[in-house]
């Protein structure tokens, strides 16, 4: 349930408030808005006598959460949820773009991407350290050598990297190099790795399960959202259908959705929902029209060569001209895409 107070509750008063909360076994999360504080009482509210805490001074309003996600919901928080990353704001009207290859693969390819990409427009940097693959054969990425030459790009772009995680394990260490933490489409229901996500208190992009409903990539955020770590991205990124034509089906209808369901910032990776470089632009540009907070992209200044997913990825000139047409997506529905922070770093 929600505990809406009145608009001039002390703060004595919401305490109060919160003390209950706990004595009734349950865990309180505070929103506090621009006119007044909501508090979530979150867990198994069954047994409780709701009515009770309308009794408790400085309480305007108590409301139950019929939806199973509780802190994700906008019944909870009606305002977007809007965070900083090194200079870059995600969940605002202002388009992110996240840009890199799919692995880190050598120091001089990805310094190469990351200065090609941030001269482009991208906002942040994206790149795998490590890589789930479908064959233990395929490359598994560097590991902590490539969190180093993240850092490094990082260090001398002055963009924020993006980089997956893969269990419990390496979140310490992944939390040291990156300024976001990916959880990848085949870990969205690892519950102890989302639940050691949030125990970090760093920011997190969940990326959808290629067979996950809506709500249940909602419930994972549930599980980051519960530890109080506030930082989520929602990222959408195909799911698979009986279609061949494209690696995923972009679930188009899943922007909208979202935005509507819950205050978390909602971003699409057209890389991984279409599988193939020349369809990536035409749903990036769907994307930003459907209401997208921001883009995923992958670029390779030689898809040929690439070690994983060359396929999707594209090269630095069509990503430069993908940020042109996207950019006039933006405009066109009254948002803007702009520079990034740090154009001018060396």
């Amino acid at each position: 349930m929600i505990i809406i107070m009145k608009a001039q509750a002390t703060q004595s008063q919401i305490d109060a408030v919160v003390r209950r909360i706990e004595e009734c076994g349950l865990r309180a999360h505070l929103s506090q808005g621009e006119e007044r504080c909501i508090i979530g009482a979150i867990g198994d509210d069954r047994p409780i006598a709701k009515d009770s805490f309308l009794l408790l001074d400085g309480v305007e309003q108590v409301l139950p959460i019929l939806k199973p996600y509780k802190l994700a919901s906008r019944d909870f928080q009606p305002a977007n949820t809007t965070f900083r990353l090194d200079g870059v704001t995600i969940g605002t009207s202002s388009i992110v773009i996240i840009a890199g290859p799919c692995s880190v693969e050598d120091r001089n390819q990805y310094i190469e991407t990351a200065f090609a990409v941030r001269e482009a427009g991208a906002h942040a940097l994206r790149g795998g350290a490590y890589k789930p693959r479908t064959s233990p054969y395929s490359f598994q990425g560097l590991g902590e050598p490539g969190l180093e030459i993240l850092a490094e790009a990082r260090e001398r772009t002055g963009m924020p990297v993006v980089t997956e995680v893969m269990s419990p394990e390496q979140v310490p260490l992944v939390a040291k190099y990156a300024d976001v933490m990916q959880i990848g489409a085949r870990n969205m229901q690892n519950f102890a790795l989302l639940h050691a996500a949030g125990e970090s208190q760093h920011p997190v992009l969940i990326k959808r399960g290629m067979m996950a409903t809506i709500e249940e990539l909602l419930m994972a955020a549930e599980y980051v959202l519960s530890h109080g770590n506030r930082r989520v991205i929602l990222c959408e990124r195909g799911i698979r259908t009986f279609e061949t034509a494209t690696r995923n089906t972009t679930d188009i209808n899943a922007i909208p959705v979202l935005k509507e369901a819950t205050h978390l910032p909602v971003i699409l990776d057209p890389s991984h929902s279409t599988g193939k470089w020349e369809y990536v632009t035409a749903i990036a540009k769907a994307a930003i029209a459907a209401g997208a907070d921001g883009l995923m992209i992958e670029v390779h200044p030689n898809p040929a060569e690439a070690k994983s997913d060359g396929a999707q990825s594209l090269k630095p000139e069509r990503f430069a001209e993908l940020v042109r047409q996207v950019r006039m997506i933006a405009e066109a529905v009254g948002r803007d895409l702009k520079a990034s922070e740090h154009a001018l770093v060396q």
